[in-house]
C-alpha cells in the first residue's frame, strides 16, 4: 500500500504540528486512489499533547467539501510532539476506519519524521509515503 502526499502538503502538516505545540495537531487529507489532493487542518478539541479528537462539525464540513470535489477522505493525520512517528496503543485502539491511512508526524527529534500506517484489527502496518 502506498499514499502519495505532495511535498507542499507534507510541509504544511509539519508547520501545523510546530504551530500547535505543545499539543497534538490533527487534520484530514482528501484525494482519490491513494493520491492526496487537499489537506484540512482541524481543531484538536482535546487540546492535549498526548491525544486528539476532531471537531465533528469541522469533520462533516470536510466530508461535504471532499464530495463536492469528487474526492474522499483518504487519510487522517496527527502529530506526536514528544514520541516517535508510530501509532500509540490509543491510536490503534481508536482506529475505526480500516480503509483510512493514518499519518503521524513526530517532532521528538531534531528533524521531523512523517510516517503513514494502515491499521486493521488492532494491527498497524507501515504504508509507503511518496511525494512530488
Amino acid at each position: 500500500m502506498t499514499i502519495n502526499i505532495p511535498q507542499h502538503i507534507v510541509e504544511a502538516i509539519i508547520r501545523q504540528a510546530y504551530g500547535e505545540l505543545p499539543n497534538e495537531a490533527c487534520g484530514l487529507l482528501t484525494g482519490l486512489n491513494g493520491a492526496v489532493k487537499k489537506q484540512y487542518p482541524l481543531t484538536n478539541t482535546d487540546h492535549s499533547p498526548e491525544h486528539f479528537s476532531f471537531d465533528p462539525r469541522e469533520q462533516f464540513k470536510v466530508l461535504k467539501e471532499a464530495r463536492a470535489d469528487g474526492c474522499k477522505i483518504i487519510a487522517n493525520y496527527h502529530s506526536h510532539p514528544a514520541s516517535p512517528a508510530r501509532p500509540s496503543e490509543e491510536d490503534i485502539r481508536l482506529a475505526y476506519d480500516p480503509d483510512a491511512v493514518y499519518v503521524i508526524v513526530s517532532l521528538a527529534e531534531k528533524e521531523p519524521t512523517l510516517k503513514a500506517f494502515s491499521i486493521k484489527n488492532g494491527t498497524a502496518e507501515e504504508v509507503t509515503v511518496t511525494g512530488n
